[in-house]
């Protein structure tokens, strides 16, 4: 064991655990004041959830049981965590593989954090419309049979791993450093899916307040950054120098997509807005995710800025297209998520098309890619499906008017009063 590699990784999960609050904040901001509270409500459902079905047989399903079909893993292996925690002396410990670095038991934890994450970016499209009931039952649905498979098929030794059957087909071993696939893609496509399904808000493209209090927004996002560098740089595994470039790479990609964003915005627009500046953000972010450890600093600059300045003229694509991704986790998460892991294919050290390793990377990066579109895609639609003929997704339109606050909390965010009472 190492206690410095130990130190870090209980740090980086408890970073990772932070992005969803920081999400919350992010999205909350958002949003309008009716429905901030629910806003806030819908990550915190996530995160409580996905932390009981990953306890349970999530972590078995993604990283602890016997490998199936190269799919996903055994849920009984690592059921209610009985391979990773044994009792010793009256007190519990982690189970380690020989010559570990750090407890096994942090991975479970840092491995969870990273799945409510996930769930939780696609709350931001179907702000200020559903139940809370369904998306608490969608949100065990989707972490149990879409995120643990394709944590177990990328990042577990599966179908699409590095050491997998398609990368040895293809030649090149598949880069996905930090979820640009897993979580990213996968999130926005699943996302999209249930938007098309329940359908926009009303008055979508016509009269719809924008931001309620972007304060909270940036607040939120600066919180995300602070968890997000845990997680990349947590990634590594241990506390090493690849640890620090991730950091290091995170920071500049974020910081020239951020710069891109709104540059693009104010030659749009005739301003600099707050509400670009994160989503400018979010968008450098996503998109060093799968690369952080596998891309030099000026690629990473290049990445963040094509984000930035890509992911500026998407997220209004949504009304031509007529889907109500409210808070543009598609446009932002989905669109960088994928220019990330497809960058990759160009930028990658050693095997990417500009550092002379030709073209295998690229290919195997996009068929990987379209494999999670039609994976996440699929298992969401029935999901969703089968949700919305039985719960039901969408409030009334008399909830939905009143606020998602009152309908699905019974509370209000803001209570004003007067001075006398």
């Amino acid at each position: 064991m190492d206690s410095g590699s130990t130190a870090w990784m209980l740090m980086a999960a408890g970073l990772v655990f932070l992005m969803t609050p920081a999400l919350a904040l992010f999205y909350g901001g958002m949003v309008r004041a009716k429905s901030v509270l629910n806003m806030l409500m819908l990550s915190l459902g996530a995160g409580i959830v996905t932390t009981l079905v990953w306890g349970v047989w999530g972590w078995s399903l993604a990283f602890a049981g016997k490998d199936i079909g190269g799919i996903f893993g055994d849920p009984g292996t690592g059921f209610l965590l009985r391979d990773t925690v044994v009792a010793k002396n009256g007190m519990f410990t982690s189970v380690d593989p020989k010559d570990a670095l750090y407890p096994h038991i942090i991975d479970v934890g840092f491995q969870g954090a990273l799945a409510m994450f996930a769930v939780a970016l696609i709350s931001g499209a179907l702000a200020e419309r559903v139940k809370f009931s369904t998306w608490i039952v969608f949100v065990a649905l989707w972490v149990s049979f879409d995120y643990a498979p394709l944590a177990h098929m990328v990042w577990n030794h599966g179908l699409l791993a590095a050491d997998g059957p398609i990368s040895n087909a293809l030649g090149a071993p598949l880069r996905d450093f930090a979820g640009g696939s897993v979580v990213q893609l996968n999130a926005a496509i699943a996302a999209l899916v249930i938007v098309i399904i329940i359908g926009g808000r009303k008055g979508f493209g016509e009269r719809l307040v924008g931001p309620h209090n972007l304060p909270m927004t940036l607040s939120g996002v600066g919180l995300l950054c602070f968890g997000w560098l845990g997680l990349n740089a947590g990634s590594a595994f241990s506390a090493t120098g690849t640890a620090g470039y991730a950091w290091v790479s995170t920071a500049l990609a974020v910081c020239s997509s951020a710069l891109g964003w709104m540059v693009t915005q104010k030659i749009r627009s005739g301003h600099y807005t707050a509400r670009g500046a994160a989503y400018g953000i979010m968008a450098g972010l996503a998109v060093i995710s799968p690369a952080a450890a596998s891309v030099a600093p000026l690629w990473a600059i290049v990445m963040g800025l094509a984000a930035g300045v890509a992911c500026c003229f998407t997220v209004s694509l949504k009304y031509s297209l007529k889907y109500d991704d409210s808070l543009n986790v598609v446009g932002i998460n989905g669109v960088a998520g994928l220019l990330g892991m497809l960058l990759l294919g160009l930028f990658a050290a050693g095997t990417g098309l500009f550092s002379g390793g030709g073209f295998r990377q690229l290919l195997v990066q996009f068929v990987v890619c379209l494999i999670v579109i039609v994976y996440s895609a699929v298992v969401t639609g029935v999901i969703a499906f089968a949700l919305e003929k039985t719960l039901g997704w969408r409030l009334s339109e008399a909830q939905e008017e009143a606020g998602a606050d009152i309908a699905s909390q019974g509370e209000r965010a803001y209570q004003l009063t007067n001075k006398f009472e």
